[in-house]
């Protein structure tokens, strides 16, 4: 059997050295029709401040698929959908997750994660259990089997999805990209032992909104406090060689996002394509 493509292009520009560019979308299907024409690398769905709802989900999921493209270009999906789910680390859920992956996204979003904890129970919710002997045992997977309507989405066989479907880059084959939200002073201060004990995680993402909110200067983005303690979740990133991410990429700071070092750029959620093309200049994307 051929070695099966790598199908998230999330994934794919980051393995190539490359940023991964990226927006939040509104979860309708006419937001999907038009982010599945689009030149973005993925687009996260947004469902932590909107209404959880898996149907309208699985609904854009569908709607992001074009025969045509499919046609000629493959499986490959040219815009990876992912999304962010609405509860947070305290939290310990891990039904939405489960719900997002059982419906086809290639990845998970989880809000507000402060503690080793939270970070283990993120990932593993994105995996399946497996024999502790087993390679890449840990993080625990805590996943529910119900793989049906993913391998479908995906358009591969259940044995096959049953392979891809495991987190990035803890499993070089995984087709899964974790993405943990560090959004309050206690994240920052645990990130480096989250880092150091939890495998799997594919990018720390940081909520400035709410970190901004905590540190009493609420979006107020480019001031020296939230910048300072955006830096170390930078530096620590670095430490650990894991991507870092930015929420609000616009054309008057992308040059100085890429300088400091993040990789995995979001663009403001406005209903220009603007701040996309400004970055994929600057990124050499064009």
């Amino acid at each position: 059997m051929a070695e099966l493509p790598r199908l998230n292009n999330i994934i794919r520009a980051l393995e190539a050295g490359q940023h991964a560019l990226t927006c939040f979308a509104p979860a309708h299907v006419d937001s999907a029709v038009g982010m599945s024409a689009s030149k973005y690398d993925g687009c996260v769905f947004e469902m932590e401040h909107n209404p959880w709802d898996s149907g309208r989900l699985r609904d854009c999921l569908q709607y992001m698929l074009n025969r045509a493209q499919i046609a000629k270009a493959g499986l490959v999906p040219p815009v990876t959908p992912l999304v962010r789910v609405p509860v947070n680390g305290i939290e310990m859920a891990q039904w939405q997750a489960k719900q997002a992956l059982d419906v086809g996204c290639f990845g998970i979003v989880f809000p507000h994660i402060s503690t080793v904890e939270e970070a283990a129970n993120a990932v593993g919710a994105c995996r399946y259990p497996r024999l502790k002997s087993a390679k890449y045992y840990e993080p625990v997977g805590i996943r529910g089997d119900g793989p049906t309507a993913a391998a479908r989405y995906w358009g591969i066989g259940q044995q096959e999805y049953y392979q891809k479907a495991d987190v990035w880059p803890l499993n070089p084959q995984g087709e899964i990209f974790v993405i943990l939200q560090i959004e309050d002073t206690r994240g920052v201060e645990n990130l480096d032992a989250m880092l150091t004990k939890v495998p799997g995680i594919g990018a720390i993402l940081i909520g400035e909104g709410d970190l901004g909110q905590e540190l009493g200067i609420p979006r107020q983005y480019e001031h020296p406090e939230l910048l300072k303690w955006m830096a170390r979740v930078v530096e620590t990133c670095k430490k650990h060689n894991v991507v870092v991410g930015h929420p609000h990429v616009e054309s008057g700071n992308v040059e100085r996002i890429v300088k400091e070092g993040y990789r995995f750029l979001m663009m403001a959620p406005v209903q220009s394509f603007g701040h996309f093309t400004a970055a994929q200049k600057t990124v050499g994307r064009s």
